[in-house]
């Protein structure tokens, strides 16, 4: 009789760890499997019992979202060695274009940075401005130190994995100065009063209520799409999709695809540019 236990849990978050996965995928892993035990309500597991969890999430959740919560629990039931409770992800089409009403544009970003100094919100004016003209995750945001500044660039280490990140002269420039008038004079540059590290739910915060003073849609507007920004503004300059799968710290370039895809009217523009109509 297979059943959940908290020491199953407690075991698989230790497994992770030495795995060496991030804190947000260890976080995220054992968030999911705690919902499919909560939902599961103490049922003896089988696979017929994963598969109706599986329609369950089919009902509210996004195709990658349902694939990206069974790749949690297909994990979790391998460390188990519940082979049998694997199930399948969903087959998704590759996605041609990106949804307009998520894309954030460079305007936009515009208007967003303008209402951050308008709220004198120095900190989230500067901490933008770097995640989009690097390219970097949120949770990089600690490797830019007073240290890097200096260098004019950083290492950082994610996922088990170096690179080397250049750092703008420009944004250099205006780091060090923010970080002058602030009095930060070692550490990371992006910090709480304590000295600490952002969290990336208050960035989240600030960033949201940045939305109706720039008049930006609110789904437009969350960290990762500045980062998206970034990767479409250097691909379309360079077209040199595996240098920027290098700098984002993609292992595959697909992933990196995502990034730079356009929306169906800038694909729509450019097929009429090729004068192939006659009226």
């Amino acid at each position: 009789m297979k059943k959940i236990t908290k020491a199953h849990i407690i075991n698989f978050k230790n497994h992770l760890i030495e795995e060496e996965k991030s804190f947000f995928t260890i976080t995220k892993y054992i968030r999911d499997v705690n919902k499919f035990v909560s939902w599961s309500k103490g049922k003896e597991l089988n696979k017929a019992l994963v598969l109706k969890y599986k329609e369950y999430l089919l009902r509210d959740h996004e195709p990658s979202g349902v694939n990206s919560i069974l790749s949690a629990l297909n994990s979790f039931f391998v460390y188990c060695e519940w082979y049998e409770l694997k199930v399948k992800t969903l087959k998704i089409q590759h996605q041609i274009f990106a949804p307009e009403e998520k894309e954030l544009t460079k305007a936009e970003y515009e208007k967003l940075l303008k209402a951050a100094l308008d709220c004198h919100n120095q900190r989230l004016y500067y901490l933008m401005q770097t995640i989009c003209s690097t390219g970097i995750r949120v949770s990089e945001l600690r490797f830019i130190t007073v240290e890097a500044l200096k260098q004019g660039q950083t290492y950082i280490n994610c996922k088990g994995k170096m690179r080397m990140i250049i750092l703008p002269r420009q944004l250099c420039k205006m780091l060090k100065e923010y970080a002058s008038r602030n009095n930060i004079k070692k550490g990371s540059v992006f910090c709480t009063r304590t000295g600490k590290p952002l969290d990336r739910s208050n960035i989240w915060s600030d960033m949201k209520k940045l939305c109706e003073r720039a008049g930006v849609e609110q789904s437009k507007v969350f960290p990762h799409n500045l980062r998206h920004l970034f990767a479409r503004t250097y691909y379309s300059l360079q077209k040199d999709i595996v240098r920027l799968a290098d700098i984002l710290g993609h292992s595959n370039v697909n992933t990196t695809r995502i990034y730079t895809m356009e929306t169906g009217n800038v694909h729509r523009m450019q097929i009429q540019k090729l004068g192939l109509l006659r009226c």
